[in-house]
């Protein structure tokens, strides 16, 4: 075990701290761009530098298909493939196989699917998860887990659960094989069953890794069990490890979650939202394709210091997007990346100045509901 959590503040349940990895620091609570395959879209790392972006995830499921991980590790792994040296998180591509239910076989061993790029048949286990991700070089690997859905019985739900639970020693006895480049989180699953999910989490426990993540939220359940399932978890893990919440990736999901104790979030949101025109703002959301926004000569969010604020309205912006130019989606994912990065420094300051509730609070009451799109 490299990889450290140093635990510098806390109010109520909210933590500040800051996770030491093999690649550099990462202060949290921290939001990770999602660099699916091996880039944030629109984006060069000396700008997510600048953004304040401190670690990046990169998909395994994705980089194994294209161009493969044997590929980037003959190239120098993926830190040097995409000239990023700060730390990364691959997830185990457990998600995208699960996203292929439809198409996928699974049985105790793994998983079997066509590649969605050649239709080959592709066999992922939790032993190739790990080997992939042991080549891409990354500092926190993920193991590979079976996301269970939503809505899913007791029963099936603790299927799912007991089946990620052995794959997860399975993922630990071949990553820890020798000398390894990172090191390895385990996910609790057990889908919206508190007894599932604190089973879960003694079993993880069991294999004593230096972080763990919350797994099976985001798909599609209700905010109000997401947040009991937070509140039953998180307060049993391990106060000196990492705790992650993937995939989840609402402004006030991230607010949320932090108040419950989770120091790590990933989510597409940001990038993708930008390139679909809907911007975050102090306010809320804007769609910047709506016609208000046609001869409107203001920035996108007057008290935003990002690039895009400083320099283009948004009828600009939305002139871009109506061209489907490149720039346009690129000063729209400046701008929200700043946003999520921004807030989590927000919500730094606020836990280390003891003020969590009332930024949470302040910050829950400005926000208005999501525009459809036009």
């Amino acid at each position: 075990m490299t990889l450290r959590y140093e635990l510098l503040a806390t109010d109520g349940a909210a933590r500040r701290g800051r996770v030491h990895a093999r690649h550099g620091t990462i202060e949290t609570p921290a939001f990770m761009p999602v660099g699916t395959y091996g880039t944030v879209k629109a984006m060069t790392p000396e700008e997510l530098e600048g953004l304040g972006a401190e670690i990046v995830l990169g998909n395994t499921f994705h980089l194994m298909l294209r161009p493969g991980a044997a590929t980037v590790a003959e190239l120098g792994g993926l830190h040097r493939f995409m000239h990023w040296s700060r730390p990364i998180l691959t997830d185990s591509g457990g998600f995208q196989v699960f996203s292929l239910a439809k198409l996928r076989k699974m049985d105790e061993q793994g998983v079997r699917f066509r590649s969605p790029v050649d239709g080959a048949e592709v066999h992922l286990t939790p032993e190739s998860s790990m080997d992939v991700q042991r080549a891409l070089g990354s500092d926190i690997a993920m193991m590979f887990d079976d996301c269970t859905a939503w809505p899913a019985t007791h029963a099936q739900a603790q299927a799912s659960m007991e089946r990620s639970m052995r794959w997860a020693r399975r993922c630990k006895t071949h990553y820890y094989r020798d000398a390894v480049p990172g090191d390895l989180f385990g996910i609790v699953q057990g889908g919206m069953y508190d007894d599932l999910r604190l089973a879960s989490l003694d079993s993880l426990l069991e294999l004593d890794l230096p972080g763990l993540a919350v797994g099976g939220l985001a798909v599609g359940e209700p905010e109000p069990e997401r947040l009991r399932v937070l509140e039953t978890v998180v307060p049993r893990m391990p106060r000196d490890r990492p705790r992650y919440l993937m995939g989840v990736g609402r402004p006030e999901d991230i607010v949320a979650a932090v108040l419950r104790g989770i120091d790590m979030f990933d989510c597409v949101m940001p990038t993708r939202h930008a390139r679909n025109g809907h911007l975050f703002t102090s306010t809320g959301v804007i769609n910047i394709r709506n016609a208000a926004h046609q001869k409107d000569p203001n920035p996108v969010d007057p008290s935003c210091a990002c690039y895009t604020c400083r320099n283009y309205s948004r009828a600009y912006l939305r002139h871009l997007d109506r061209c489907n130019e490149i720039l346009g989606a690129r000063l729209n994912t400046i701008h929200n990346l700043h946003f999520y990065l921004d807030l989590m420094q927000q919500l730094r300051e606020a836990i280390g100045a003891g003020r969590i509730d009332a930024f949470a609070r302040d910050f829950m009451a400005a926000r208005r509901s999501e525009p459809p799109v036009a």
